[in-house]
């Protein structure tokens, strides 16, 4: 199941972040597909000096999920997955048709 990984910390806490996410970038049962930083401030809203990283993963299991964020969390980042469905480019429509039912 794929899902956007949204994790949120402060500037300070970067490096321990950083290697937390090294540590569990080989997490097994999960795959990272693309890994992003946000240059620049992503809503408003957000305290100064915070980072946001989004991630693209491929989870096999909620444990697999959990192995990943726990570290990070304990690193000091808040970390929330938002399930995601993958749509085919140009073939939206049939994906919708073939919910529908």
């Amino acid at each position: 199941m794929k899902f956007l990984m949204f994790t949120l910390f402060d500037v300070a806490k970067t490096v321990d972040v950083a290697q937390a996410a090294d540590k569990v970038s080989k997490t097994p049962g999960q795959k990272t597909i693309a890994q992003y930083v946000c240059q620049g401030m992503p809503f408003s809203g957000l305290a100064p000096n915070t980072t946001l990283a989004i991630a693209v993963v491929d989870a096999e299991s909620n444990e697999a999920l959990a192995a990943s964020q726990y570290p990070l969390s304990l690193a000091g980042a808040s970390t929330w997955a938002v399930p995601v469905l993958e749509m085919q480019m140009g073939g939206v429509a049939a994906t919708e048709k073939k919910y529908r039912k």
